[in-house]
Parts: C-alpha cells; structure tokens; sequence
C-alpha cells in the first residue's frame, strides 16, 4: 500500500488491519490474525471490548482534552485513586503520561530531581541490568541494556552502569540452587554501587520479569528481596519498570507483588490502555512527591498530552475489567494452560532449551544444542524467519534475537489477551509449532 507513512521498516510491505475480534486482528484481505502477544504485550483486554469502547464514546461527549497546566479532570483523578488502591505498600502518587518510555524518562528525572530537592546534588549515577529493555527515548535507552537497540545511538547515550540480569537458565550454575544463584548476582548491585561510589548513584532500575529482550524471564525467590535490602543500604532509588509486565500480566496487579516487594517507583503502560488509548503512569512513594511539594514546588518534566482524559477514561474501564471480572485469576488460570501447552509441545524438542514465565507472559528459548544451550548462529536469521512463518500462519507473536550476548540467542515472547480461550491456546501453540519447525528447516 503506497503512501506517505514513514514505517518502522522501509524492507517490509505490511497488511492494513481494518478490524478487531476478541483475540483476533483482521486486515483488508478478511484474513484473521490470533493475537498471541497482545502486539507487543499491550492487548490484554482483544481488539473489541464493548466496555472500553463504550466509556471512550461517553468521555468524548463530555471533554476530550484540558491541558494539565491548567486543570486536572475527573477521569485522571478517578485513575490515579483506583492505581493506588491497588499499588503496592508505600506506592500513594500517580504520574500520568502517554507511554512507556516517557514513564521511564519521568521516573529518572525524578530521582535527579529528588536527590537535588534533598540537597545530595552528588547523586547523578543509574546502574541497570543487561539485556533489559527500558524504552526507546535517549534516556530509557540509556538505562537499558539492550545491545543491538544501543550501539547506533551510544554517543549519545548517558553513561548508565549494567550488571548481571537474573537469567537462571543461563546463569546458575551446577549444584547452585535458584535461590543463591539469585543473591550472588543481586550482590553485583552492591559491588557496582561501591565500585562508583555510593554518594554518586541515585538509582536501580529492572523489570521484576524480564519483558522482550529476555523473554518473560522473571526474578528467582528472594532475588528482588535482596535489591531492595542493597538500595536501602546504600540510599538508592529502587525502580521496578512494569510497563510490559505490569497491569495484570503476569496474575497480579503488578508483577512485584508476587515477589511482596514495594519498590520507590514504578513505571507501567501496555496493559495499562490495553491498546485503545496511548497512556503510561509513573507511581511513586510520598517521600518522593513531598520532597518537591516541600522544596521547589515543581516537578520539571511535562508533555502536552499527559493526564488527557480520553487515555484516562480507558485507562479507568480497563482497570474496572481487570478488577470487575475478576481477570487476575483468569491470567493465573489461562497462565498455567498455556504453560502446560507449551511444555506438551516443547517439553521435550531437542531444539528448544526453556519454557518460562509467569501468568499469561511466557517465553520459549530456541537453541541450537539443548544439552549445551549453544544458541543458533544468528546469520540464520532463527527468530525472523519464527515470526515471518507464524504471521503467514494467522499467528502474532514476538520472536527476538540477542538473549545471549546481545548478538546471539534466540526466544518468542507470548502475552496474548487476558480473554484468550483454551481452544485459541491449542491454536497459538499449533501454529507456533508449526512456524517454529518451519524455520529450523530453512
């Protein structure tokens, strides 16, 4: 379809989506598409809720936009109350904005600016983890360890330090339990944190499961545990970004509270808007608001379309869903069909090394020698070819490259609606299968 779009890849000849059903997109050919990873985790509620749709014509009847300089609104008062009612212990403030990435950028400045209002002017630096994947705005890609997302932009990167992920597939080692193996690398933290210097870092940014450029990889027992133990220690700012993992991917509101731990902020998104408005909050700790309502006065961060009540009215009936039809239980549920689907079908392929994850946020590692974990050589193109086959199939899903060393390493990220049926998981895994063995063939 020619025309004026400037497209994320200028290779690729995309279809025109025209329409949603549930757990399916449909494109101008009629043909049908099973949604298997909520686009890129965001989906969580299909393409056709009648619900969300009904409270978007009702909130555009009454205001469509009121710039936050000037008013607040009734949908982004009602938002901010039901976020909290359900954050974790300590979370009481709720940032509104309009995506992910601008979550993450709020959430750095902020802990910049707290450190300022506090009077430790010192405190600059951010330590991240490896393979983590923070946003694409030049300072969450910063603080992100995505290798391949980094090198075209590193001058212009902000120096960020990056320890070990909690990888236990890939980093435990033989007789070590998953428990030890989570404080030794959760004791890096403190390693890097003495290394710059505590006075100088301000914070610790991870996603409690590890989003795209893992694979639905989350923290082993009494991993986070320990982080939040180092960040006390030493002052430091302990930031959970939940913005694919977060809204009740992975069964509970937010992926943290699985693990029972309250961090200092927290970003989330995706699911947040589930896909039928673009919204994205930072959630934080009075101590952290107080300190500029008391100093400054001012937080200097803004854009134009943060807190717009239309995101707000979506946000608040997606909200409403997850709670009102009791769909965290749905996820846990669902969660554990999908993973015994998988490990039926996966269990035992020689090509297929782990099946991971939590709630309806699954991964499954491709290798090249199970026994070894040796990944394929990445000029095979493994990952793609797993998406160019599964999407000719009917089937959207997320394969991605890099899990290794950010060059090697294969996996698919699955996190299809909360809605998804168990005939529409056979199919998932069917065509996944089908697209998997497909590509091993090439």
């Amino acid at each position: 379809m020619p025309g004026h779009i400037f497209p994320r890849s200028a290779k690729a000849r995309l279809p025109v989506a025209t329409g949603g059903d549930g757990c399916y997109l449909i494109d101008s050919t009629g043909k049908r598409y099973l949604d298997g990873s909520g686009g890129a985790a965001v989906s969580c509620l299909g393409h056709s809720d009648a619900g969300i749709r009904a409270a978007l014509h009702a909130q555009i009847d009454k205001l469509a936009f009121a710039h936050t300089s000037f008013f607040t609104s009734e949908p982004a008062e009602t938002l901010a109350d039901g976020l909290i009612d359900h954050a974790p212990d300590g979370i009481e403030r709720v940032y509104l904005v309009s995506g992910g990435s601008e979550a993450v950028e709020a959430a750095l400045k902020l802990a910049r600016q707290y450190f300022l209002e506090i009077g430790q002017p010192q405190r600059h630096r951010v330590i991240a983890r490896r393979h983590s994947y923070h946003g694409n705005t030049l300072g969450a890609l910063a603080a992100g360890g995505n290798a391949a997302r980094r090198l075209p932009f590193a001058p212009l990167l902000v120096e960020t330090s990056h320890i070990a992920p909690c990888y236990a597939y890939r980093g435990r080692a033989a007789g070590e339990t998953p428990e030890a193996y989570g404080l030794r690398v959760a004791d890096e933290l403190e390693t890097e944190i003495l290394r710059l210097g505590p006075e100088s870092v301000m914070a610790f940014i991870c996603e409690p499961v590890v989003g795209a450029s893992l694979g639905a990889v989350p923290a082993v027992p009494g991993y986070l545990a320990r982080i939040r133990r180092i960040c006390d220690r030493h002052g430091v700012l302990l930031i959970f970004d939940e913005v694919m993992c977060g809204m009740g991917r992975t069964g509970t509101m937010f992926a943290c509270q699985h693990d029972g731990i309250s961090p200092d902020m927290i970003t989330i998104a995706k699911g947040l808007g589930a896909g039928y408005q673009p919204i994205g909050a930072l959630l934080t700790t009075a101590r952290l608001h107080d300190a500029i309502a008391d100093g400054s006065g001012s937080f200097m961060n803004g854009h134009t379309y943060m807190g717009h009540p239309m995101a707000a009215a979506a946000a608040n009936a997606v909200l409403d869903a997850i709670t009102g039809r009791d769909l965290l239980a749905r996820v846990q549920a669902q969660g554990d069909k999908l993973q015994a689907a998988l490990e039926a079908e996966f269990g035992q392929h020689p090509h297929v090394g782990d099946i991971r994850g939590r709630g309806l946020f699954r991964g499954v590692e491709i290798v090249e020698d199970r026994e070894t974990k040796a990944p394929f050589d990445p000029a095979r193109g493994i990952n793609a070819r797993i998406k160019a086959l599964a999407f000719e199939a009917g089937l959207i899903c997320y394969p991605l490259g890099g899990s290794v060393d950010g060059t090697r390493g294969d996996h698919v990220m699955l996190a299809p609606p909360f809605i998804i049926e168990d005939a529409q998981i056979d199919e998932l895994v069917g065509k996944l299968a089908a697209a998997i063995r497909g590509a091993l063939a090439a």
